[in-house]
C-alpha cells in the first residue's frame, strides 16, 4: 500500500443524482492478510476468524509457512505474493523460479486453494524491468510442475494509470505495463490492481465529494468520452485501468482488485465512520462490477488487521477491519 497522488485525475465538478447500489454476494470479496504487527492472534485462529465471518479469499504478501499450513482445506482461495526482494532472482533463471515454487507451492497446492501469485506488489524504479521476466519464469515453472491452473500476475499501484480521469481517458504510464499485460492477455491472468479512493479524496477534498468516495448517496460523474454514469470513484478508479489494458492492447484481460480499504483512525478523513461506509460499500457493491464491465468484480479489502509496526504515516496502521485481539474495528456484514 502506498499513498496514491491521484486527486488532480479526479478534480471534476460533480453532478448531483441518485446513488444507485447494486447487489453482491460475498464471493466477490476477500480480504488481505498483512503481518506487519508483533500482537496478532495465530495463523489457524485468524483462518478460523476468515470461515466464522464467511470471507471466502485471502492474499498473504510473501510464502508464509504457517499461514499456508494453516489454509489447508479451508476453502479459502488465496493470493500468493513472491516478496519484491525475491523478483530478481526469479527474473533471472528458470531453475530459481522452479526452486521457489517447489518449496512455496507444491507443498501446499491443492489443499491450499492458490489461485494467483503475485510477482511483486506496487514495484517501483528500475526493479519493474524483472516483472515480466519473473512472470514468465513463475508460469514455466508451474506448467513444468502440473500446475499450469494457477495464474501469475503482477500487483499495480494505481498511478501505474496516468491520464485517469475521465475514466475512458486511462493509459498506463510506464512502458513495461504494455508488456505486462500482453502477457496477461496470452496467459488468461488477470491484472492485480491497488485501488484506494481513500487517498485521492485526501488529496483533493475541494474537487471530490466525501460521499463519491465512500459509497454513500449523492453526487454522479458523467464520462462524456464513453457515456457511463458513475456514482462512486471507486468504479471510475478501476474503469481507469480497464481503459488502460485496451490501450495496451489487451482488451480482454480482467482486473482483480488486490487491494482497497479506507483507515479509521489517525490521518484525515480516518474514521471509524467512514471506514464502515467505505468498507460495507465495496462490499455491497463490487457483486455487480462497474459501469464499462458488469458482473462480480473480484476484490480483496485491506486489511484484515491493525497493524502496530506499519512504517510511513501513522495511517498506514489504521486500516484493518478488526483489532489484533479479534474484535471489529467497527460494524461490518460479510454475510
Amino acid at each position: 500500500m502506498a499513498g496514491k497522488d491521484v486527486a488532480s485525475m479526479f478534480a471534476v465538478a460533480l453532478f448531483i443524482g441518485a446513488f444507485v447500489s447494486v447487489p453482491t454476494s460475498v464471493q466477490s470479496i476477500g480480504v488481505c492478510y498483512g503481518v506487519i504487527a508483533n500482537n496478532l492472534p495465530p495463523a489457524n485462529d485468524v483462518v478460523q476468524l476468515y470461515r466464522s465471518k464467511g470471507i471466502t479469499g485471502m492474499r498473504i504478501y510473501f510464502a508464509d509457512a504457517k499461514a499456508l499450513s494453516a489454509l489447508r482445506n479451508s476453502g479459502i482461495s488465496l493470493i500468493l505474493d513472491v516478496g519484491n526482494d525475491q523478483l530478481a532472482s526469479l527474473a533471472a533463471s528458470t531453475s530459481n523460479a522452479a526452486s521457489w515454487v517447489q518449496k512455496n507451492v507444491r507443498p501446499y497446492y491443492p489443499a491450499v486453494n492458490i489461485k494467483y501469485i503475485a510477482a511483486g506488489n506496487e514495484v517501483q524504479g528500475g526493479a519493474t524491468q524483472s516483472i515480466v521476466p519473473a512472470m514468465r519464469n513463475l508460469n514455466a515453472a508451474l506448467s513444468a510442475a502440473g500446475l499450469g491452473a494457477i495464474k501469475v500476475s503482477t500487483s499495480i499501484r494505481f498511478d501505474e494509470v496516468a491520464k485517469s480521469f475521465p475514466s475512458s481517458e486511462g493509459v498506463f504510464a510506464n512502458a513495461y505495463m504494455t508488456d505486462v499485460a500482453r502477457l496477461l492477455a496470452s496467459t488468461g491472468a488477470p491484472l492485480l490492481a491497488n485501488v484506494y479512493p481513500y487517498f485521492a479524496y485526501k488529496d483533493n477534498p475541494r474537487d471530490i465529494q466525501l460521499n463519491y468516495a465512500t459509497f454513500r448517496p449523492g453526487p454522479t460523474v458523467r464520462d462524456d468520452k464513453n457515456g457511463l454514469t458513475y456514482t462512486c470513484l471507486f468504479d471510475a478508479m478501476v474503469d481507469a485501468v480497464v481503459a488502460a489494458l485496451e490501450k495496451a492492447g489487451a482488451p480482454g484481460v480482467r482486473v482483480v482488485v488486490s487491494e482497497s480499504g479506507w483507515p479509521s483512525a489517525s490521518g484525515f478523513a480516518a474514521t471509524a465512520d467512514n471506514a464502515r461506509a467505505y468498507n460495507q460499500g465495496l462490499i455491497d457493491h463490487v457483486g455487480g462490477g462497474t459501469p464499462k464491465r458488469r458482473g462480480a468484480l473480484e476484490t480483496y479489502i485491506f486489511g484484515m488487521f491493525n497493524e502496530n509496526f506499519k512504517r510511513g504515516e501513522l495511517v498506514e496502521k489504521h486500516f484493518g477491519l478488526f483489532n489484533p485481539d479479534k474484535s471489529p474495528a467497527y460494524p461490518i456484514q460479510f454475510k
